[in-house]
């Protein structure tokens, strides 16, 4: 092999390494940037999760004693268990166990609005079901835009994920849309939009 031709194969191996490590810098950036985004959106779905089972508790005191005794206890379950830990990982089924018991308080509320005549649980229950709801789009929509990037051969070839668990989705029925002329859809009286 002649000198020049030696050396045109040495610079474009230097030249396709050099891309390549451009390329797995610029993935593994950009898969922490979306593990963070995950963690966060957990964070707000732990945050909506638990100020729901808060005014669920609110909605049992205003009910009455005939009606509040399930949605009591659902609240309470919901508000008893535990969320991932802080990494993502799910110990003992923590996340399944939290599934279940938030989607037996949406069960509960479903039961009890319809009783609700005092304005104000009625608007705020409304207010909590609607922030649980997007805090779960959030959330699953981080994870699924991470496991997309996640599942690339190159990414897991490489192992350009590290050590951070993958993340799964929370799957909890959505609650029923409020009907009726003072359901609103897109806003609510405490939190008007700017349109």
């Amino acid at each position: 092999m002649s000198t020049p031709a030696a050396v045109l194969l040495v610079a474009t191996v230097l030249l396709v390494v050099a891309a390549l490590t451009v390329w797995c810098v610029a993935r593994v950036r950009r898969l922490h940037r979306l593990h963070v985004r995950v963690g966060a959106a957990r964070g707000g779905l732990a945050a909506a999760l638990e100020h729901r089972a808060t005014v669920a508790l609110r909605v049992a005191d205003a009910v009455g004693p005939a009606m509040a005794g399930g949605l009591r206890a659902a609240a309470t379950t919901a508000r008893a268990g535990s969320a991932p830990a802080p990494d993502g990982r799910d110990p003992a089924g923590a996340r399944e166990a939290r599934e279940v018991a938030e989607n037996a308080l949406t069960r509960e509320l479903a039961a009890v609005a319809p009783a609700l005549t005092a304005p104000a649980p009625a608007a705020e229950l409304r207010d909590a079901q609607q922030l649980v709801v997007l805090a779960r789009r959030v959330h699953n929509d981080a994870v699924r835009d991470t496991r997309v990037l996640r599942s690339r051969r190159l990414v897991r070839w490489f192992h350009l994920y590290g050590t951070a668990p993958e993340p799964v989705y929370f799957e909890i029925a959505d609650p029923e849309p409020a009907t009726g002329p003072d359901a609103a859809d897109v806003e609510s009286g405490r939190y008007p939009s700017a349109m």
